[in-house]
């Protein structure tokens, strides 16, 4: 299932929720990504998306973890709009046979939502704002899944 959410959520509920009834399954990662302070230099971090060809995009790499891996399952939420400092902007649970491959599922799926997810980024702070773009590290991070 994927998300995306202009309120915040709780990850803790959410990875609680997606755990309940999986007599089959022998592992559950997970990951969630919270706005950063920056230090100060960002007061709001903003997240704007396409309504139904983000989460379609997305749905596509999910599928090809889902089959690369052998998921059981996986959860996708996706923060858009203005997040705070501290709040979560992400979060993913994989569901697999063994735990190995719940990690490496989740491993990818975010590589791929840092630097290829179609969101713009913009951080808003004392200095004004600035559009983030995907960092030389995140295109490494996912390089190593090609």
């Amino acid at each position: 299932m994927i998300r995306l959410l202009d309120q915040a959520f709780d990850p803790g509920a959410e990875l609680s929720g997606f755990c309940q009834g999986r007599a089959e399954v022998g592992a559950v990662a997970s990951f969630t990504g919270l706005a950063r302070a920056e230090a100060g230099a960002t007061t709001t971090l903003e997240l704007e998306a396409y309504p139904g060809f983000t989460e379609a995009a997305i749905g596509e790499i999910a599928e090809q973890a889902r089959a690369r891996f052998g998921l059981a399952d996986l959860l996708i939420l996706h923060r858009v709009g203005k997040i705070a400092p501290g709040e979560p902007i992400v979060f993913v649970a994989t569901a697999a046979s063994h735990r190995r491959e719940a990690f490496e599922a989740c491993d990818y799926l975010m590589d791929y939502l840092k630097s290829r997810a179609p969101f713009w980024k913009k951080e808003h702070g004392p200095a004004g704002e600035r559009w983030i773009e995907p960092r030389a590290e995140d295109h490494a991070d996912i390089a190593r899944w090609e």
